[in-house]
């Protein structure tokens, strides 16, 4: 891997953290205070990402996007990661699932998203289904020539502005060594199908503004023609354009990391106690240093993992590592900046208290940080045979 950047990736990431600083932290603070994001706002800041040629960046030149690399668009997120997610949440980033749309499927989803004509959502949690994604009950049956779906869906970010939602249910069971073994299947659901409701979700402490979803189906019928993949193919489709995601929460993590990091560090050069700055004081002098070691660490084993998925090399547990060391990072980063600014840290006339109840999300969502430990010891363990 080659450690530096090229001018064109440089250019990247100059231009969205320019973005990011000028288009979104104006709004920060109002989206914070009315945990709403004005839908003329999120027209413009969709508008600019488009006018700017990083709208849908993370697909291919073949279907309209920039046709980023893996690591590039690293880089892209982890800039994103520096600012409000309800607000870049309108920068534009359709799921990469969507291009295993085929046939009319290109012109009624793959394409209008990729164009910014149509947002989508991707729907797997259940209440009673979360990283046990073989657990979850809302299902589909064949009735006639159709499908019907039932059940709901819980948890699912940006279903409040999508036009349809990528949603995986269970259409039959297997029975193995091990006990049941649900088939799972991915549908393609618009806004407005009889049947779908879209509901509001919880109340969270992190990212304000950027809201969670409750997806009812109550007898939703579907034709055939909005199965995305194979039936009975859900879980391929999973493994060939998720597990990926995970890298995007990994280098948000870091961007929100070093955006702390610089408040922490020139909090510490300014504020003076004891005739002295506080950054002269060991006891905060360490924590810079460990907080800059950590951000660099993790930042490196994140662009790496997605340096691998360039190369078409293995990358389960690499990102796996990435996902869980960044977003466990992250915690320890808002908390010690908190812990420097003392008790301002916890008053809303700094964003640290925001960064500190937003990075508590990251080690739960996109696969908790147990999970990621599950899969990096099992990807060590299973060509020994354990």
């Amino acid at each position: 891997m080659n450690f530096g950047l090229t001018d064109e990736q440089e250019m990247i990431v100059s231009t969205v953290r320019s973005f990011v600083e000028n288009e979104i932290y104006p709004h920060e603070a109002e989206v914070e205070r009315t945990g709403e994001v004005p839908s003329e706002l999120a027209d413009k800041i969709k508008q600019k990402t488009l006018d700017l040629g990083f709208y849908a960046c993370n697909f291919p030149e073949e279907v309209g996007g920039a046709g980023l690399s893996h690591l590039e668009f690293a880089l892209v997120e982890r800039e994103l990661g520096r600012g409000s997610m309800a607000l870049t949440h309108f920068f534009g980033r359709p799921q990469n699932i969507l291009m295993a749309c085929e046939g009319e499927q290109r012109e009624r989803y793959l394409l209008p998203a990729v164009r910014g004509e149509r947002m989508d959502a991707l729907a797997m949690t259940e209440p009673g289904a979360g990283s046990d994604v073989r657990g979850m009950k809302c299902s589909a049956k064949r009735d006639g020539g159709d499908w019907v779906l039932n059940g709901t869906k819980h948890f699912i970010s940006g279903a409040d502005h999508a036009d349809f939602v990528i949603v995986f249910v269970a259409t039959g069971e297997d029975q193995t060594p091990k006990g049941p073994k649900k088939r799972i299947t991915t549908f393609l659901v618009d806004r407005g199908t009889p049947g779908f409701t879209i509901r509001d979700g919880y109340k969270s402490v992190s990212h304000r503004g950027y809201k969670n979803m409750i997806l009812d189906f109550d007898n939703c019928r579907l034709p055939d023609a909005q199965v995305l993949g194979e039936v009975d193919g859900g879980f391929d489709v999973m493994n060939e354009w998720l597990y990926a995601t995970r890298i995007t929460v990994a280098t948000m993590s870091v961007g929100r990391a070093r955006r702390c990091f610089d408040l922490a560090l020139s909090y510490a050069a300014e504020r003076r106690q004891f005739g002295q700055p506080i950054g002269k004081n060991q006891g905060i002098s360490f924590q810079i240093a460990d907080m800059i070691t950590e951000i660099d660490a993790a930042d490196w084993l994140t662009l790496a993992s997605a340096w691998r998925l360039d190369q078409g090399l293995p990358a389960n547990r690499e990102i796996a590592s990435a996902k869980l060391y960044a977003s466990e990072m992250l915690a320890r980063v808002t908390d010690a900046t908190l812990q420097i600014y003392g008790g301002m840290g916890l008053m809303d006339d700094f964003p640290i208290e925001r960064f500190w109840r937003d990075a508590r999300v990251e080690r739960i969502w996109d696969g908790t940080s147990e999970i990621q430990r599950h899969i990096i010891s099992r990807e060590l363990l299973r060509p020994l045979g354990a």
